[in-house]
């Protein structure tokens, strides 16, 4: 069941008083254009501050949640980067009252603190006294006695729309774990900052893990409530069970609309830049160039101490920090490229992962093949590169899959 809670009269008689004056508004060639200017003028309201849809359906009921520090409440739903401008879904509805019964955290941790791939324990919030349980840690999956006291779920995490970006594949056990016990699971939506494009490899089923569970391109274009409907209708949770879902979905928001995340969604992604070039950056994770980890300019870099310091002029030393208590190496002058005030804007692009593997020093030292394949989910785009094809003409290769998942994808939109 999705809620979608567009019910705007005021729009509606906007819309027909506008339609009817064409004469002043020429720069207008349809309604739907009229309908569009209207609703980009006003703010997203993500799922999370739609408190009247989900509230009477938490009466009565234990409730799990699974969340991170992106789960906040908007005040006056105007979303801002200042933390006195939110306040976060659990300490929300704890106030208000309803029985939050224990927490789930997927990785980086419940306060988004934790490296990336680090084991996160289970633990206790200070703030509420709720239990935690860690989804990466000892298990990415929930137990049924953890459940035992749960008769509802909600999952209220921001994604930036990348495969290999795990908090949809925790999404997928926690869908799996909800219906193999009967719970019921609400799903706060909120915007897709890569939302308005699709490209990338699609994912192999035999190169399957926790950075890749289903059959998507690299930029998948859904939001987290229209991957979980496409989730169930694909029946890719085990032996095709489906889970009861209600996706509480924005409003104001199409795929095609910008988005700036007022809070960081890890430790290493920091602002908008990091974020438009994590699908093109973020397959470096599988070779042994550092990308950016280690400085305050993390995904709007690149570099590595064997790559031609005559071609690769820009210069770096990562150093342990926020998030990278180890990034690659570490304490090593880096030669690479700053990408922190380069253009781009709806693309995933091969050019600096072929760059840098063009001006390697020691080839052999470039991929670190498990890792790749798993980033790329396939075992071509390791070989092509390799073997000096154009981009081009790997792009050309995708394009059958992509189109095929477009079709599919079609069928499970909830934004226009």
């Amino acid at each position: 069941m999705v809620l979608n809670v567009f019910k705007n009269t005021v729009l509606f008689f906007l819309l027909v008083f506008i339609s009817c004056g064409n004469n002043t508004n020429k720069n207008l060639n349809s309604n739907n254009d009229i309908l569009n200017q209207v609703q980009n003028d006003k703010e997203i309201i993500v799922g999370a501050n739609q408190t009247e849809a989900y509230l009477p359906l938490l009466n009565g009921k234990r409730v799990g949640i699974v969340a991170n520090q992106t789960s906040v409440i908007f005040k006056d739903g105007r979303q801002m980067t200042d933390d006195r401008s939110y306040t976060h879904l659990v300490d929300s509805i704890v106030n208000l009252n309803v029985n939050v019964k224990k927490v789930f955290s997927p990785e980086h941790g419940f306060r988004g603190t934790a490296d990336a791939g680090e084991h996160v324990e289970d633990g206790v919030d200070i703030k509420t006294g709720l239990p935690i349980f860690s989804l990466h840690g000892k298990s990415k999956k929930p137990s049924k006695e953890q459940l035992e006291d749960i008769d509802i779920m909600i999952f209220d995490i921001q994604d930036v729309g990348v495969r290999f970006y795990t908090y949809i594949s925790t999404l997928h056990y926690i869908m799996e774990v909800c219906a193999e016990n009967n719970i019921p699971l609400i799903i706060l939506d909120r915007p897709n900052p890569n939302g308005s494009y699709i490209d990338g490899p699609t994912l192999e089923k035999e190169h399957q893990s926790f950075l890749g569970m289903h059959p998507i391109p690299l930029v998948h274009g859904m939001t987290i409530g229209e991957y979980a409907q496409m989730i169930n209708g694909e029946k890719w949770l085990s032996n095709g069970i489906q889970c009861d879902i209600t996706v509480i979905s924005c409003k104001n928001y199409n795929h095609d609309m910008p988005y700036s995340l007022p809070i960081r969604p890890s430790p290493n992604l920091p602002n908008d830049q990091s974020i438009k070039l994590y699908p093109s950056l973020g397959l470096f994770e599988g070779t042994n160039i550092n990308a950016g980890r280690g400085t305050e300019f993390q995904f709007q870099r690149y570099g590595a101490p064997f790559l031609n310091p005559e071609t690769m002029t820009f210069t770096y030393t990562p150093q342990s920090n926020f998030g990278a208590k180890y990034p690659k190496h570490k304490d090593e002058l880096c030669y690479g490229e700053d990408l922190s005030n380069v253009t781009i804007d709806r693309e995933m692009t091969l050019k600096w992962i072929m760059k840098a593997y063009e001006n390697s020093t020691d080839k052999s030292k470039f991929f670190l093949t498990n890792g790749f394949t798993k980033h790329a989910g396939t075992t071509a785009l390791q070989k092509q590169i390799e073997a000096g094809i154009t981009e081009g003409e790997i792009k050309a290769t995708w394009q059958k899959d992509l189109n095929a998942f477009k079709k599919t994808r079609n069928n499970y939109l909830i934004y226009n």
